[in-house]
């Protein structure tokens, strides 16, 4: 018995000495350790001090150390990780306004919380600058170490901006007039033949407003990620009735019925059910499922952030995994924090094995913008990559555009990177492009833009000098209309 509580003593003496005790626990000892409550409040300044310059909540691996300082008789917590019930309570330090918790959390997780002082008041966390926009207002942000945080949400006045138009469809099927804002791509012009695939957005006006969603199309369009396309947002009037409720039915006919024929005909789209995409978050992404099963003809891709399947004892989910197969391709996105991620990992194994084209990302968050303006990308990179698509309705032909291999290759430091527009005689000889040279790395990150402008049809010759740049392979990609091409070049120094 001794040799074993001797091994054990070892083991344990072993692991403290591999797994020391954190920072912030170190803190939290050596505060409980003293007396007197000035020397308490000197080592708590000194604390927040390093804490503000490292963020707050302090994260330490995958721990994140939530902390409220200030005169309360107590401070809870809820967010994403709670269901946003109140169930937790922050410790607080004896004779101090010290006020903490510390949980752990996946490496890469991002949640909304807020904390709740004396049981009543609803606060953000006075220490956090990170917040989140919600349809209930703004939430404080926790992003732990290994969250990469969405560059295409921030607006970058260096690329070329699409242009947002409002205007109003009244539908005699719901006997309502709807607010849309149409984003129309850069360089957009309705006497020009060039048409676009097209993108519907239930709850529009908050894809606007709290998902950047303009943005994220200029910021996509300028990185080659999407080729141009029309956005429709759509407003709802009342939106838990028309998505979920008793006009579920008729706002899925005005929808299909009505309002497409509208955009096909006031806007420059192709008109083709293969070249539109119905989407929505939560409620949104039920009635987008609605739309385009019952209408499979008018869309034949379907997007959904967080779809919400319950209501009417899961109608649209059971109506979609138990009906005949069709030809409808999905992409879906959902947080592990969210009650609803096993519904969505059961819809995605039974779509999957009913042969379903079905795109899907799994991300440790909650039912929050902070995921769905996150991913709108996801949605689009997939049913509107950048392609040479023919279309016989005068889009762009590809055949009018060619990119040519780099000469000299391998080169060093410069080479001459060639492509022509519109070479057919008598063909888009007034026209002008959107387009962009880039360079990239072998890990796909922008190196240089060589080129971004409207051109008009001809044939060009850029000079790339990639002196300051390390010898190994790039890729140089080329975008214009509707056209998009690559080829690898190799320096050698």
């Amino acid at each position: 018995m001794k040799l074993l509580l001797k091994s054990i003593l070892l083991i344990f003496t072993c692991l403290q000495t591999v797994l020391p005790q954190s920072g912030f626990q170190q803190f939290i000892n050596r505060v409980n350790s003293i007396q007197g409550e000035s020397e308490k409040s000197a080592v708590v300044d000194s604390f927040m001090n390093a804490a503000r310059s490292a963020g707050i909540p302090f994260i330490e691996g995958n721990t994140a150390n939530f902390i409220y300082r200030g005169n309360a008789n107590r401070v809870q917590l809820a967010g994403d990780f709670t269901g946003w019930n109140p169930s937790i309570e922050l410790t607080k330090l004896n004779s101090t306004n010290f006020f903490y918790y510390s949980a752990f959390f996946e490496s890469n997780a991002r949640l909304d919380y807020k904390f709740i002082l004396n049981n009543s008041s609803w606060i953000l966390d006075p220490e956090n600058p990170n917040r989140v926009s919600g349809g209930f207002g703004p939430n404080s942000e926790l992003a732990m170490s290994d969250y990469v945080q969405p560059w295409e949400i921030k607006y970058n006045s260096e690329v070329q901006h699409g242009s947002v138009k409002n205007t109003v469809f009244s539908s005699s099927v719901m006997n309502k007039t709807y607010s849309l804002y149409i984003y129309l791509p850069p360089g957009y012009d309705e006497n020009v033949s060039v048409r676009y695939p097209s993108i519907y957005l239930n709850d529009g006006g908050e894809y606007i407003s709290l998902g950047s969603a303009a943005t994220v199309f200029d910021n996509l369009l300028d990185s080659l990620k999407i080729q141009p396309l029309i956005g429709v947002f759509v407003v709802p009037k009342n939106r838990n009735e028309e998505y979920a409720s008793s006009e579920r039915e008729n706002y899925a006919e005005f929808f299909a019925n009505e309002l497409v024929p509208f955009i096909d005909s006031n806007y420059r789209t192709i008109q083709d059910r293969e070249k539109r995409v119905v989407a929505g978050t939560s409620f949104g992404g039920n009635i987008s499922a609605l739309i385009s099963w019952r209408y499979d003809a008018v869309f034949a891709n379907c997007g959904l952030h967080s779809a919400a399947f319950w209501p009417n004892n899961y109608e649209v989910y059971n109506m979609i995994i138990s009906g005949e197969k069709k030809d409808i391709k999905y992409v879906s996105v959902w947080g592990t924090y969210e009650s609803l991620f096993t519904n969505m990992r059961n819809f995605r194994d039974t779509m999957i094995s009913k042969g379903y084209l079905f795109d899907w990302a799994e991300f440790p968050e909650g039912h929050s913008w902070g995921l769905w303006r996150a991913n709108i990308d996801k949605i689009l990179e997939f049913f509107s990559p950048p392609s040479a698509s023919n279309q016989s309705d005068g889009s762009m032909i590809p055949e009018h555009i060619k990119l040519y291999q780099n000469f000299p290759n391998p080169f060093n430091p410069t080479t001459t990177i060639k492509f022509t527009i519109g070479t057919q005689p008598g063909f888009y000889e007034r026209e002008r492009f959107n387009t962009s040279l880039k360079i990239y790395n072998l890990l796909g990150q922008e190196i240089r833009t060589l080129l971004r402008q409207q051109l008009l049809a001809g044939e060009y010759e850029i000079k790339f000098d990639a002196n300051d740049l390390p010898s190994g392979m790039y890729v140089y990609h080329l975008s214009s209309g509707e056209f998009s091409g690559s080829h690898k070049m190799m320096l050698i120094k």
